[in-house]
């Protein structure tokens, strides 16, 4: 496996300015760059950060998944990213509260 861990965050921006690429996702991505590159946590073999387009899950937005988990979650604010990245991208401990 090439990383432990990698949550894409969906950055979708529909032509009706919905969609997770409206409600915060390129700031959440930006932060977790940044937080786990001081933690020196960025990159092969350990985990990584990436966008991605629409997911799918309009309904939920704004959204990201982790893999090779399968885990997808919906957030709020930076506060819930980086409780998503302490808990579950370092520690592997789901955050139920967030998970869909």
């Amino acid at each position: 496996m090439h990383y432990k861990r990698h949550i894409f965050f969906c950055g979708n921006k529909k032509s009706n300015e919905t969609g997770c690429g409206y409600l915060g996702s390129e700031e959440s991505f930006n932060f977790t760059k940044k937080y786990l590159k001081g933690l020196d946590l960025w990159g092969t073999p350990n985990l990584r950060a990436s966008k991605a387009g629409c997911l799918g899950r309009c309904e939920d937005a704004p959204v990201c998944v982790i893999y090779p988990d399968g885990i997808w979650y919906t957030y709020v604010d930076l506060d819930d990213i980086k409780e998503i990245i302490d808990s579950h991208l370092i520690n592997g401990s789901i955050v139920s509260r967030l998970q869909l």
